[in-house]
């Protein structure tokens, strides 16, 4: 049997600390659970802060938080889980960004949070007590680290992008409203 440290302790806190938390922010956006909006009503999020489409960008972020959550939580494939969820935090960050940086005031604080510490477990892996470990590391290699946070970075700043550039065109399309008929 393998004995473990405090390292492998706090690894397990940190995982399921922050893997519950988005976890279950995941099935708020999947299923409705714990006053979510399920699908429906996070796609009307969605669509009101410029992803689009609303449907299938809330079941993007929902499967990213609920999987990558839960993934972490379990210390499995925890290069994608944790890449993954930062992903989804990243998107969730842009939203609040106009609104500085406290959480009390709509900022990004929470989403850079969680963000970072799936991260920083993706990187630092789950340590001993965790699936990956028990099933000696076949989803957890260290290439898979570099390829999953490069290519979740890819695939959100084209999120990102597309969504920026979206607001912008509305912006643009808004009539001055002295020129109103």
């Amino acid at each position: 049997m393998t004995s473990f440290d405090r390292r492998d302790l706090g690894l397990l806190l940190l995982r399921l600390g922050a893997g519950g938390v988005l976890a279950a922010h995941g099935t708020q956006k999947l299923f409705g659970w714990f006053g979510g909006g399920g699908i429906e009503g996070t796609g009307a999020f969605m669509e009101s802060v410029g992803y689009s489409p609303g449907k299938a960008s809330a079941t993007a972020a929902g499967l990213a938080e609920t999987g990558g959550g839960t993934l972490l939580a379990l210390g499995l494939a925890t290069p994608g889980a944790g890449a993954a969820a930062a992903g989804a935090m990243a998107g969730a960050a842009a939203v609040h960004t106009p609104n500085g940086f406290f959480n009390a005031s709509g900022g990004y604080e929470y989403a850079a949070t969680l963000g970072l510490a799936a991260a920083g477990l993706a990187i630092a892996g789950p340590g001993r007590l965790s699936l990956d470990h028990a099933l000696h590391h076949v989803v957890d290699r260290g290439w898979m680290v570099p390829v999953a946070l490069a290519g979740t970075a890819a695939v959100t700043s084209l999120v990102v992008g597309a969504r920026i550039k979206r607001m912008r065109k509305e912006k643009e399309g808004e009539q001055d409203p002295l020129f109103e008929e």
